[in-house]
């Protein structure tokens, strides 16, 4: 019984330790490149670039010279606010 509960929760932590995986590739991906990992998932917004942390991992790992793009775009999303902020 306990071996049974003990397998349907680690099933469940696991896309959560998976998900923590992308996360840390990406921000040292970033951090590499001069940003921040919250300012480039900000400018991923901004651009509207809808691309999931998995394939972002991905790129960050395989494909260093994609990702730099993908994070310039990010960048000069977050630079350029269309909506600057009212007095």
């Amino acid at each position: 019984m306990k071996a049974g509960q003990y397998a349907y929760r680690d099933r469940r932590n696991r896309k959560r330790d998976i998900r923590a995986l992308w996360i840390t590739r990406i921000n040292a991906a970033v951090r590499e490149l001069g940003m921040s990992y919250s300012a480039f998932m900000a400018g991923m917004k901004k651009a509207k670039i809808e691309i999931d942390r998995k394939v972002l991992a991905d790129l960050a790992v395989l494909d260093k010279p994609a990702f730099a793009k993908i994070a310039a775009r990010s960048r000069r999303a977050s630079l350029t606010d269309p909506h600057p902020s009212l007095w």
